[in-house]
């Protein structure tokens, strides 16, 4: 019987590498990491992940990571935040967080939320708001809004005739401009590390 194909630990094992030192190790480092005691084996593994879209060679000759290395796995099922369901642990595809969030990546920035005037829109202290910079808006969209020479995150909405800005917190005023207000972009996620 053939060995088991490990491939999927030796890919988890080089995120993680990667995660750590931003660059892949190289062909001697990897092959000690994974335990692999020939080069052939090594470039063996490399060709593979190539093959499987995970890798790839840079025109200088260098080993670089794939959009498809940072994907990470979806499971088919959905969990249910109501009453629980009967499980499966299959795993439909693999997606990157970028493909999921951002639809126009050479406009898209993230921007780190300072304060609670969002609160009641589920955006606290500390997210990353993923914002689509663009001029046009509509009542309603969550911008990041230059007013009055200061940015600002809030409700795009209209008041007789007049575009305001509205906190998602009680506790905080609408803003009504008094000089001038422009439209930086349109948050169109947000990301939220718990823990």
């Amino acid at each position: 019987m053939p060995p088991p194909n490990r491939d999927h630990e030796y890919l988890a094992k080089l995120q993680g590498y990667y995660a750590d030192y931003r660059s892949l190790p190289s062909f001697a480092v990897m092959g000690q990491m994974l335990g692999l005691a020939s080069k052939s084996a090594v470039s063996a593994l490399v060709k593979r992940l190539q093959l499987q879209n995970f890798l790839e060679m840079t025109p200088d000759k260098r080993l670089a990571p794939t959009k498809r290395f940072f994907a990470r796995p979806l499971m088919e099922d959905v969990v249910r935040a109501g009453l629980p369901s009967l499980a499966n642990d299959g795993m439909r595809d693999a997606i990157t967080i970028d493909d999921y969030l951002i639809d126009n990546p050479a406009e898209t920035i993230l921007i780190t939320v300072r304060g609670d005037s969002m609160i009641d829109a589920h955006i606290q202290d500390g997210d990353l708001a993923v914002v689509e910079k663009r001029h046009a808006a509509r009542p309603g969209d969550i911008v990041v809004a230059i007013v009055d020479g200061e940015f600002t995150l809030k409700y795009l909405e209209k008041e007789n005739g007049q575009f305001i800005l509205k906190p998602g917190n009680p506790a905080y005023p609408v803003i009504r401009p008094t000089t001038s207000l422009e439209i930086f972009g349109v948050m169109v996620g947000l990301v939220r590390k718990l823990g």
